[in-house]
């Protein structure tokens, strides 16, 4: 199949804090052993909006990691990817031979690190643009999607990642409970997967629209964080099926982690995903640590060997990614789309940018 690729394209680029263009920017050229993927949909991501609203990293950029669309052009050296493939991508892939992916922990990896998928400047995943170029690091990552699955459940496939990472870490036995704090798109994935995997979840969060939300996408239990009666029907809980052997706190908030490592049963563990801001302190009583033989764990990113269990659950719909999908908004209008993720509103969960073609 011939490539058919203008020499221009449509951008959202990032020009300063909380300054989104649509702009007209040159498409990415690829070498032999690269591929230029034209992107049909890409999800907004917290990492994102950190640093578009506080200003983390230097303009200019194009931002956008949760990305799916079709092979538009492959290098010469491309024998494994055909014009027209529709894919997946990973903007992270280690090296798999360093001192860290010896020991699994892919994300610190140095190659890990680097940003493999751009639209131009400096790289920066690049799905908000119309194409994207794939460099040869990062193509252990390409997913291909099957036939009957959608662009927009592929771009999914990024965060389910980070979830199933996640509660992988934790080392959980059928019947475990969990309680996953904040019901957002984050918390969502958690409580579909744990349920997956055979946990009981008890879901909280302040909002009874994302409860209602967690309840029908199968937590076993809800708790609304600031219900006064929440002490006492999280007491009621305990005693009928006891503390919960895991905690995942999905926000970025220190007083519950505190709490958490106070409820949690002996030898359980408190996981933190949402804690990216550094310099900050938690007290914590060490004893509960040595003692008790709490764990207080951290996980962050995707693990790449994880992608094609990843794809099984969402291709097969064993998990719903589609239902908390609450807002697309077309390139145009992409500074809309990542203002709304930003300031959540009661109706609004996952945010994804998508092309009208798609």
């Amino acid at each position: 199949m011939e490539s058919h690729v203008p020499e221009w394209m449509t951008a959202m680029v990032y020009r300063g804090r909380e300054v989104l263009q649509i702009e007209q920017v040159p498409v990415p050229r690829i070498g032999a052993n690269e591929i230029l993927v034209k992107v049909g949909a890409c999800g907004v991501c917290p990492t994102d909006i950190k640093k578009i609203y506080h200003a983390t990293v230097a303009p200019p950029r194009i931002f956008g990691h949760e990305t799916a669309g079709v092979v538009a052009d492959v290098g010469q050296a491309i024998s494994q990817f055909r014009i027209g493939d529709r894919v997946a991508l990973h903007h992270h892939v280690p090296c798999g031979q360093c001192h860290a992916c010896r020991h699994q922990a892919f994300a610190q990896c140095p190659q890990y690190k680097r940003t493999g998928i751009t639209a131009g400047f400096e790289p920066a995943g690049g799905g908000y643009a119309e194409y994207v170029r794939v460099m040869d690091f990062v193509l252990p990552g390409v997913v291909p999607i099957p036939n009957g699955s959608t662009l927009v459940q592929g771009a999914m496939l990024e965060p389910v990642n980070t979830v199933l990472k996640g509660v992988r870490k934790l080392r959980l036995l059928p019947d475990d409970w969990v309680m996953v704090v904040g019901q957002g798109p984050i918390g969502l994935l958690f409580t579909q997967i744990l349920k997956e995997e055979g946990m009981r979840v008890v879901a909280g969060d302040l909002l009874p629209e994302r409860l209602e939300m967690a309840a029908q996408l199968g937590a076993d239990a809800t708790l609304r964080a600031d219900d006064p009666h929440g002490p006492e029907a999280m007491r009621k809980k305990e005693e009928e099926i006891g503390s919960p052997d895991a905690a995942i706190i999905t926000i970025p908030s220190n007083e519950t982690v505190e709490q958490a490592m106070g409820f949690v049963r002996e030898a359980g563990k408190v996981l933190l995903f949402g804690h990216t801001t550094r310099g900050e302190r938690l007290s914590i009583d060490p004893a509960s640590v040595c003692v008790d033989e709490k764990e207080l764990l951290g996980s962050y990113s995707s693990d790449w060997t994880l992608q094609q269990e990843v794809a099984e659950l969402v291709f097969t719909k064993k998990i719903d990614v589609d239902s908390i999908i609450s807002h697309k908004w077309e390139l145009a209008d992409a500074p809309n789309g990542v203002a709304l993720a930003a300031h959540p509103d009661r109706s609004s969960l996952k945010v994804m940018i998508v092309q009208p073609w798609r």
